[in-house]
């Protein structure tokens, strides 16, 4: 006999396995949620982001209701500009080389404006990005890239208020609870074993809703999966992301779908710990490298700095630094630029080195041929279309040519001291591939048909990144499909006897 039974077992405890236990409870379900961290360590990957979430709006008007209590100065200011569904799909469309599927597509971004008005009614704030998304441009603050929300106070706010809001909604959270398989039979799917402590026990459920991330903490299945090396690389958010989901829902005959190669990774400070920290949250990472050179051990620039916002680049490269000599590169700036760099920068924890020329800033850095690194410098300097304004604002266009690797924008001469250099190595945040999920979030088996009582949402689906990821785009994706996936088992969990 089971110990503890619900109507709507949630199997996770970030943004997508919450927002999945209020959209249940919104259906008259009783819902229980796992978290397999302690309650210290509660939230998954949501709790290590900066929380911001790329949403379809067209105007200002579209933002008030999200976030109605902007100032009157906050208005007046700032440059909100649009961005509209279409500009949404060819974005996913770019980065994702057209493979993301479709119709995940169309339901992401058809529902994220309507999704993030429904959190907020259940008390979840926003604000604009200002810090990490705007610049000053004739007087007024101008948003780029297409994001321009953040939940308010970042990753841990959104843990914060989406926990306040389950607890307000009678939703059990039952933490140190780490779920080890389904239970299922011709029925389906009704319930999970879990494992508390050194306690084994069954939790029977009318429905399972699997939001309990990917398997980038999992050593042994990225470098299976992602490939050689990626057992090297450092992750950015929780340790307890092992793919435990993906694995039990194998195990009953579930479809593997999406990029199971690829990830979401970025520059993360070389001297970072294994895992994410939360005293530091995401500044470790280093995302201004738009404005300056990024540097290899051969003393080589590998990438192109400035191919694109930021938004569309940092989720890859990352993975091109791993593949550098050492795992590591440094980003240099001068002083034309520094007061640009984020303020991930002007953290304690940074591996950094300043100097006063480009010969002693070459001596600082640590596992860099110095002699190839001037070279460069000044083929670059050299290279630098100084002619074309610098705007950050925009793809300015200032390029830089001729080059081994070329450069498509925010190209500035590295010639003003002094100058500043950090070290980073790939920090990686979450893997692509995982489970196939129909319309309704319902996961779908190896023959292509739903199996009974088991839905999936957030970092573990499959199916909608590859290759790359528009920032922002997790939270939101983990908000509709949680919703999805809540709303579905929800109604099912009333339809079974």
């Amino acid at each position: 006999m089971a110990e503890l039974e619900c109507d709507v077992l949630v199997v996770g405890g970030g943004n997508a396995a919450l927002t999945a236990a209020l959209a249940a409870r919104e259906q008259g379900a009783e819902v229980v949620v796992l978290e397999r961290a302690p309650v210290e360590e509660r939230g998954g990957n949501s709790r290590f982001t900066a929380g911001a979430i790329r949403v379809v709006y067209n105007g200002l008007d579209d933002l008030l209701k999200l976030m109605p209590d902007l100032t009157e100065e906050e208005k007046r200011n700032s440059d909100f500009g649009v961005y509209t569904s279409d500009q949404y799909f060819d974005d996913l469309a770019r980065v994702t080389q057209d493979r993301a599927n479709p119709d995940m597509v169309e339901l992401l971004i058809r529902r994220s404006f309507d999704t993030l008005l429904w959190l907020r009614q259940k008390g979840i704030r926003f604000m604009p990005m200002y810090g990490r998304q705007a610049f000053k441009v004739d007087g007024k603050m101008k948003f780029w890239g297409g994001l321009t929300v953040e939940a308010y106070g970042g990753g841990p706010g959104l843990i914060e208020m989406l926990h306040k809001s389950a607890e307000k909604n009678g939703i059990q959270v039952l933490y140190g609870t780490r779920a080890q398989a389904l239970l299922h039979d011709e029925r389906g799917v009704w319930g999970v074993t879990v494992r508390q402590s050194h306690r084994k026990f069954d939790i029977e459920a009318k429905a399972v809703v699997l939001a309990c991330g990917g398997f980038e903490s999992n050593t042994e299945w990225r470098t299976r999966y992602l490939g050689p090396g990626w057992d090297l690389a450092k992750v950015r958010g929780t340790r307890f992301n092992t793919g435990d989901g993906i694995r039990m829902a194998l195990e009953i005959g579930a479809m593997p779908y999406g990029n199971w190669s690829g990830c979401h990774a970025v520059a993360w400070d070389r001297n970072a710990p294994e895992f994410g920290d939360l005293a530091v949250g995401d500044n470790f990472q280093k995302h201004s490298y738009p404005f300056g050179l990024m540097i290899n051990a051969r003393g080589e620039r590998f990438v192109d700095e400035g191919a694109d916002f930021r938004n569309y680049t940092y989720a890859k490269y990352g993975r091109a630094i791993l593949e550098q000599p050492g795992q590591f590169c440094w980003q240099v700036f001068d002083s034309k630029v520094v007061h640009l760099l984020r303020d991930e920068y002007r953290i304690r924890q940074v591996t950094k080195a300043k100097a006063d020329t480009l010969e002693e800033l070459a001596r600082k850095l640590e596992g860099v041929d110095g002699a190839a690194f001037l070279k460069t410098v000044a083929e670059y300097n050299r290279a630098v279309r100084q002619d074309i304004p610098f705007n950050p604002a925009i793809r300015d266009g200032r390029r830089a040519d001729g080059l081994p690797v070329p450069r498509a924008n925010w190209a500035n001469p590295l010639d003003k001291p002094p100058y500043e250099a950090y070290a980073v190595t790939c920090g990686l945040t979450f893997t692509f591939g995982g489970l196939k999920i129909d319309n309704d979030a319902r996961v779908i088996d190896t023959e292509g048909e739903p199996i009974r009582g088991l839905y999936a949402a957030g970092e573990l689906v499959g199916g909608l990144f590859y290759f790359n990821y528009p920032g922002g785009t997790g939270l939101m994706s983990g908000s509709v499909f949680g919703k999805i996936a809540g709303t579905s088992a929800g109604k099912a969990a009333a339809t079974t006897a």
